[in-house]
C-alpha cells in the first residue's frame, strides 16, 4: 500500500506548516512556549496527519500505531483497532499451534516465511538469506512474537493448547542463533527482542549471555570502524534491549540495568545525530525516557532534530530518501510522536476481553471499521480539523484547535494506491 500525503492542492496547508515550523524553530518573539510544549505541539501535528489517514493504512500499521498511542495515552479510541488485532492474533495462533501436531509443520512454515520475506532493500535481502540458513528459527521467532503479543494483551488464557506452543519454543536451541556474530551483525534488534520475549514468557533466560555476546561484538571504541549499516544495526540493537525490557512501552525500566546503553548513547550523541536515521534517533531518546531520564540533554537534542526533520508540505518526517509514504513511514513517525509528547504515565496492554467476548465485540465493530466509521480522528478536545487560512493563527495558537475561518482536514492519502501484503510477509515489528 502506498499512501502519500499530497503536495499539491493544499497551498494554505503548506504555508501553515511553514508557519508552524517557524514557531517550532524557537523564535522567541513569536513563541514564548517552553521547549517541552514546543516539542509536544510538533508531536500533535504529526499525529493529526496520521490519524486522518489511519483507516486507510494496512492492518499491521494500524496495529503498530494503535498499540503505541494507547500505551502513551490510555485513550479508549485506540481499543477498537487493538481488539481487531487481538482477534486476528488468536486466529493465527490457533492455526499455528494446531499445526504443531504435525512433525513437519514448523519446517514447512519456516520455508514459507522465508520465501515470502520482503526483498525490497539490501538489509531485507541479507536477513532473508540469513534466516534461510537457520532451519525452523523463522517459524519459531514468529510464533514467539505472536505469543508474547497475546501475553501483552491478556489473551493467553484464550489460547487452546498453549502448553504445546510453550513446549515447542522451549525445545528450540536459541542460543547458537542469538550469539552468532553474523546473525548479530544484521539482526541485533530482533535478537534483543526475542531474548526478552523468551524471558517474559518464562521459557528461557538467555539475557546475560546475549548481552555479553553483543558487547563482545561491539566493544567500546569500535564505532568509527563500522559501516553505516552496521553502525545503525548496533544502535538499533541497543535500543531494543531497553524497549523490549519495557514490554514495549508498558512500563519503565531500571536505569542502572541499562546504564551501559545510556552511557554509550551519551558519549556518541554527535555520531547518532549525524549518522543515524530518525527512527533510531527516536529510539535512542525513548531509551532515556523509559529509564526515567526525561531531563537528559540527549532527549532534548533528539527532540529538536525530529522537529527539524518534519516536512512542512507533508506534515510528517520523510524517509532518508525523501519519501512521504504514510504507510512506510508509520514506524518512524509514531516513534517521533511518542518522543515529542512523552507522558507521565504509561498504560499497559490494552488488556482485551476474555472468555469468548472478544470475538463478539470485534464482529460488531468490524463492519464499522471496514467502512471507516469506527475511527474518528481527534487530537485533543476533538480538534481534528486543521485550520489553514492564516499563518498568523498558526503562529499564535495550537494548529489543531479550530479557530475562526474555514478549516480543512489534514490530508488522508487522496489518490493513493491500496493493497495488501501477501500472507506471511508482514514485518514483525513489535
Amino acid at each position: 500500500m502506498s499512501i502519500q500525503t499530497p503536495r499539491r492542492g493544499f497551498p494554505f496547508l503548506h504555508w501553515a506548516w511553514l508557519g508552524l515550523l517557524v514557531l517550532l524553530a524557537g523564535c522567541a518573539a513569536l513563541a514564548p512556549e517552553p521547549e517541552r510544549e514546543r516539542h509536544r505541539q510538533a508531536g500533535l501535528a504529526i499525529q493529526a496527519v496520521y490519524e486522518a489517514a489511519l483507516p486507510e493504512l494496512p492492518p499491521n500499521k494500524q496495529r503498530h500505531y494503535a498499540q503505541r498511542l494507547y500505551r502513551i495515552t490510555g485513550d479508549d479510541r485506540y481499543l477498537e483497532l487493538n481488539r481487531e488485532y487481538g482477534q486476528r492474533l488468536l486466529q493465527q495462533l490457533d492455526e499455528e499451534i494446531a499445526g504443531l501436531a504435525d512433525p513437519g509443520h514448523a519446517a514447512e512454515r519456516s520455508r514459507e516465511i522465508v520465501e515470502a520475506y520482503s526483498q525490497r532493500t539490501a538489509k531485507q535481502r541479507a536477513r532473508r538469506k540469513m534466516l534461510a540458513d537457520w532451519g525452523e528459527i523463522a517459524f519459531a521467532k514468529q510464533l514467539l512474537f505472536r505469543l508474547v503479543q497475546a501475553e501483552y494483551h491478556g489473551l493467553l488464557p484464550e489460547i487452546e493448547n498453549l502448553e504445546r506452543a510453550r513446549e515447542y519454543l522451549a525445545g528450540v536451541d536459541w542460543r547458537p542463533f542469538f550469539v552468532d556474530p553474523e546473525v548479530m551483525r544484521i539482526y541485533a534488534a530482533q535478537v534483543a527482542n526475542q531474548v526478552m520475549f523468551l524471558h517474559q514468557l518464562g521459557i528461557a533466560d538467555l539475557r546475560r549471555e546475549v548481552v555479553e555476546a553483543f558487547r563482545r561484538q561491539y566493544p567500546a571504541g569500535s564505532t568509527r570502524q563500522l559501516s553505516e549499516q552496521e553502525y545503525r544495526n548496533k544502535l538499533y540493537g541497543m535500543t531494543h534491549f531497553v524497549i523490549a525490557a519495557s514490554r514495549y512501552y508498558q512500563q519503565r525500566v531500571d536505569a542502572e540495568e541499562f546504564a551501559w546503553v545510556l552511557e554509550a548513547f551519551e558519549r556518541d550523541i554527535e555520531g547518532i545525530l549525524a549518522r543515524a536515521t530518525e527512527d533510531i534517533q527516536a529510539e535512542v531518546a525513548l531509551s532515556f525516557l523509559l529509564a526515567g531520564r526525561e531531563e537528559h540533554p540527549v532527549v532534548n537534542r533528539v527532540s529538536d532534530a525530529l522537529v527539524a526533520a518534519i516536512d512542512p508540505a507533508a506534515g510528517m518526517i520523510p524517509s532518508p530518501s525523501g519519501s512521504t509514504d504514510l504507510a512506510r513511514g508509520e514506524h518512524r513517525n509514531v516513534l517521533a510522536i511518542m518522543v515529542l509528547r512523552w507522558p507521565e504515565t504509561l498504560y499497559a496492554g490494552p488488556h482485551l476481553s476474555v472468555s469468548g467476548s472478544l470475538h463478539e465485540q470485534v464482529m460488531r465493530l468490524s463492519p464499522r471499521i471496514a467502512a471507516g466509521e469506527a475511527w474518528r480522528p481527534r487530537v485533543e478536545e476533538k480538534a481534528a480539523a486543521l485550520c489553514v487560512d492564516k499563518v498568523a493563527s498558526t503562529l499564535h495558537a495550537s494548529p489543531f484547535r479550530p479557530a475562526a475561518g474555514r478549516c480543512r482536514r489534514p490530508p488522508s492519502g487522496h489518490g493513493s494506491r491500496s493493497g495488501r501484503r501477501p500472507a506471511g510477509s508482514s514485518t514483525l515489528i513489535s
